[in-house]
């Protein structure tokens, strides 16, 4: 590259968004970091962006990003991921998952990005699907995964459209550093963790017998970072993540390991969720051909040891609900 390319990272204060802004950065490249600071920490923003706080739900904060800036990739991870909890927050969910989304890329169109990176989510697959495969049809069960599939098509017809180039990520349970340990409604990596420094049992929704592949971050964001500079992932779909499925019961017996306590479950009511969902990663080991990927046990011991630093956090109640009917009990306190 004979100039640093900019590129602007949503979702930058959170999780998967500033790892990708960390990787951006060590490309050399110019980052303009935003995010609405819901979820995200400002201490999370790596050093060396241009940090923008806003609220991506507002068309006129989205089109200001542009102003006096020319980005050459829109990286958009700014999202709230919980499938779960999204079938009693529809409003919420589509206007922070879909409309804000659809809003980036009216202004990626207007002002020529070169390409628009989505991290989607193998919630769009639904259930009955494993491994799941990119060429498979998508059938969302929820609301969440229902909203990043209609991003992933909106996309598409405006590569149709406008030739806007795409590159769409379906990570899955992605954990480690940073991730916010205070939301109760999502990731269960941060809720088990946090709830072992308080000396509180796991809570397992069910049988603990649902099972996922879990995914250290550093398996997945640095691929992201860099796969606009690969020309085979234009305008492709691609599964991101671990490849080997554990039950939820298994997870909780390996984070009571890795802070060397003993394993204490607390069985709660079963919830209406995809019981297993794990994906096949041939495409994007063809593609991007990464390093062997993180084991389970070996990023948890990284992650536990980050959380003790940071220590134990107050769970974040959820103030929205927009129906209460069929809410789990855990939920409702």
């Amino acid at each position: 590259m004979t100039e640093a390319k900019t590129v602007l990272v949503t979702g930058a204060a959170g999780f998967i968004g500033s790892h990708v802004a960390d990787h951006c950065l060590s490309l050399g490249f110019k980052v303009v970091a935003t995010d609405d600071l819901s979820g995200g920490f400002i201490e999370n923003v790596p050093a060396g962006a241009e940090f923008i706080q806003g609220d991506l739900r507002d068309a006129a904060f989205v089109s200001s990003l542009w102003s006096g800036r020319r980005f050459d990739v829109v990286y958009h991870l700014g999202a709230y991921a919980a499938e779960g909890l999204s079938h009693f927050v529809r409003k919420f969910n589509y206007e922070t998952n879909l409309v804000a989304s659809v809003h980036l890329i009216n202004e990626a169109v207007k002002n020529e990005v070169s390409c628009f990176v989505f991290a989607s989510s193998i919630a769009v697959y639904g259930a009955g699907q494993t491994p799941m495969t990119e060429e498979m049809t998508p059938q969302p069960e929820d609301p969440y995964g229902i909203s990043k599939y209609a991003v992933e098509l909106d996309l598409r017809a405006a590569h149709e459209m406008f030739g806007l180039d795409f590159i769409v990520f379906r990570p899955h349970n992605v954990y480690g550093e940073r991730q916010n340990i205070a939301d109760k409604y999502r990731n269960v990596i941060g809720i088990f963790m946090n709830q072992v420094l308080k000396g509180e049992p796991m809570s397992i929704f069910g049988d603990g017998l649902q099972t996922r592949a879990f995914s250290h971050v550093d398996d997945v964001a640095p691929i992201i970072a860099r796969s606009p500079l690969v020309e085979a992932a234009r305008n492709q779909v691609f599964n991101v993540g671990a490849d080997t499925p554990y039950s939820v019961k298994t997870l909780a017996e390996e984070i009571a390991a890795a802070f060397e306590v003993p394993c204490n479950i607390k069985h709660l009511e079963a919830r209406n969720e995809v019981v297993h969902a794990f994906s096949d990663h041939a495409k994007v080991q063809r593609i991007f051909t990464p390093p062997p990927a993180i084991s389970l046990r070996v990023g948890l011991q990284r992650m536990a040891a980050w959380v003790k630093g940071q220590g134990p956090a107050t769970p974040v109640k959820f103030e929205n609900i927009e129906i209460t009917k069929k809410l789990p009990n855990s939920w409702r306190a």
